[in-house]
């Protein structure tokens, strides 16, 4: 499976941004899709999952209530919807793609990220 995360940008704090990943190759719908973050000198920090039809998530307690992630796999498309955005939520994003979401941490399948900046 081939990911291409996209939808990061400079957004002023309490704005939104609607992050995509599209999914390529193998059977998109196989798969559980997961949202992982990295800030500047901090390790990667687990977001949000979702399940391969869609029926289950799962987020961090520090997005619980602000984001959402949704899949459409007609269009081989994971979204991660994201309101009430503060500056400590200020990181590189990517997407990553499991057979299950609880395999999530260890995703054989990575986007290239895409830069989210919450301006304060």
């Amino acid at each position: 499976v081939q990911l291409q995360a996209s939808g990061g940008g400079l957004v002023q704090a309490g704005g939104s941004l609607r992050l995509s990943c599209a999914a390529s190759g193998r059977t998109f719908s196989d798969y559980a899709v997961g949202w992982f973050r990295q800030a500047p000198g901090k390790e990667r920090d687990f977001v949000a999952t979702i399940s391969w039809g869609g029926s289950a998530t799962y987020y961090a307690d520090s997005v619980k209530g602000r984001f959402t992630i949704s899949r459409d796999n007609a269009k081989n498309t994971v979204y991660l919807q994201m309101n009430s955005l503060k500056s400590e939520d200020t990181a590189v994003y990517y997407c990553a793609a499991s057979p299950s979401m609880e395999t999530m941490n260890e995703a054989r399948y990575w986007g290239q990220g895409t830069q989210v900046t919450v301006s304060s």
